[in-house]
């Protein structure tokens, strides 16, 4: 069985970015987010990953989160 990491402040709140991701491109694709709203959002986003991970674990799921940040801000770009 795999160790779950403790949860921590910093990794919940990258949890819930990496959750929040999809919440967004969603709600872009179907216009029932603006994109001001859809901006502060991303900011949120993007301030999760402004932590230095402690392992492997936390380190994949900053990877994670910083490509969906990507995607959004490309996104929001256009």
């Amino acid at each position: 069985m795999s160790k779950t990491p403790v949860p921590t402040p910093q990794l919940n709140r990258l949890r819930a970015a990496s959750a929040l991701i999809p919440i967004i491109q969603s709600g872009l694709a179907n216009a029932k987010l603006s994109r001001d709203r859809a901006a502060q959002m991303t900011q949120f986003v993007e301030w999760t990953t402004h932590w230095t991970p402690e392992d492997a674990t936390e380190q994949a799921l900053v990877d994670e989160v910083t490509a969906g940040l990507h995607r959004l801000q490309a996104t929001l770009a256009s």
